[in-house]
């Protein structure tokens, strides 16, 4: 059960209506999930959006490994809604199926492609050492590039903080839709 309700948009402040229409009637097409919680707070979700518009459209990163960090982040906070808005969105993108499910179920992926090991062990370092090492930093760079790890970073940040917001509120994905991680 979500611990605080959407609003009605009918019934929003000026400054609530101008941080939703930009959401809406942006790239995301519409106002749910952590967007509809921050929206109570219509500063925090005018700032967040913004960065979350780049990390999730904007940065250096292709979508496929944008997609495959958000999937990773939301396996580490068991974010339930996160999961299913964008597992979808990561197949379409390239991410495979067999990486998805071993990250799914906490085993351990078999990547063909390096860049999307190295963003998973960075993630996977970061979130459970709170750092990363040398050599998977060294990995990053090489890979990704000095704009991809700075990219990646943010976004490990932005949609930690989503994550957040999804566990804190308890934003369930819709009814029906089933919970794959187990949260």
């Amino acid at each position: 059960m979500k611990r605080i309700a959407d609003l009605d948009p009918a019934q929003i402040t000026p400054a609530q209506r101008s941080v939703y229409d930009a959401i809406a009637n942006g790239p995301r097409k519409g106002v749910r999930g952590p967007l509809a919680v921050w929206l109570h707070r219509p500063e925090l979700a005018q700032n967040a959006q913004s960065l979350g518009r780049y990390c999730r459209y904007e940065t250096s990163l292709e979508p496929r490994q944008s997609e495959l960090a958000i999937l990773t982040i939301a396996r580490v906070w068991g974010s339930e809604y996160e999961w299913y808005a964008h597992k979808p969105i990561a197949l379409e993108a390239g991410v495979d199926a067999a990486v998805l499910e071993a990250i799914r179920t906490n085993g351990v992926p078999v990547f063909a492609r390096d860049d999307e090991a190295v963003i998973h062990r960075f993630l996977t370092e970061l979130h459970r050492d709170r750092k990363v090492s040398d050599a998977t930093y060294a990995h990053a760079v090489e890979l990704l590039g000095e704009a991809g790890v700075i990219d990646l970073t943010g976004l490990a940040g932005y949609y930690t903080l989503i994550s957040m917001t999804i566990n804190v509120f308890q934003v369930s994905p819709p009814a029906g839709a089933p919970n794959e991680l187990g949260a």
